[in-house]
Order: C-alpha cells, then structure tokens, then sequence
C-alpha cells in the first residue's frame, strides 16, 4: 500500500516538473479605473441589497408588532439602517471618485 502511495507522489511530482512556462496570463479589466469601476458598482449593489433588506425587515416588524413599543422602536432602528445604507450606497461613486485620485487613475 506504502509502495502505491510512493509511486503515486512520483509520478505527480514528474508530470508536475514537465509543465509548460508558456502560460499567458489574461486581464479581464483593461486598467485602474476599470477595475475601481468594477469596485464601485459591487460596493453600490451590496449595500444597496442590505438595506433593501433591513427596510423590508423594519416594515415587517413595524407591521407585524401590533403597537407594541418595544417592536415600534425596532422597526425604527431597522429603518435608520436602511437609510444609512442607502446613503452610504449614494456616497459609492465619490469614495471611488477619491480612490481614483490617489491611485492616479
């Protein structure tokens, strides 16, 4: 079993030493400002489904608490988080606009 197992690690370690140098490597973004692009509209739909989510959670606690104060004051802290989420989506592109700035881009 031991000699299978030692023959075995050879015979990957020699295919391994026999693989080509020929790789090409390819960019999928054509440069910074692509690729600072491609950041912001992440970080804008991230946040953007986050606080999509906390809004829906906020109206559905609102809803479903029946005026109980404790489920009110909740549902209003939900809401804050989606407003700052959003917010914070909106601020997205000047964020990138001063990563570009400082990267040079």
């Amino acid at each position: 079993m031991v000699l299978i197992v030692e023959l075995a690690i050879l015979a990957l370690l020699a295919s391994a030493s026999a693989a080509h140098a020929d790789t090409m490597v390819v960019a999928l973004a054509d440069s910074v400002t692509t690729v600072l692009n491609n950041v912001r509209n992440w970080i804008m739909g991230i946040l953007a489904g986050l606080a999509t989510v906390f809004l829906s959670i906020g109206g559905v606690r609102y809803v479903m608490g029946g005026g109980d104060p404790g489920e009110v004051e909740k549902a209003k802290t939900a809401f804050k988080s989606a407003g700052w989420g959003y917010g914070l989506a909106a601020l997205a592109p000047l964020v990138v606009e001063i990563l570009k700035g400082i990267v040079g881009a």
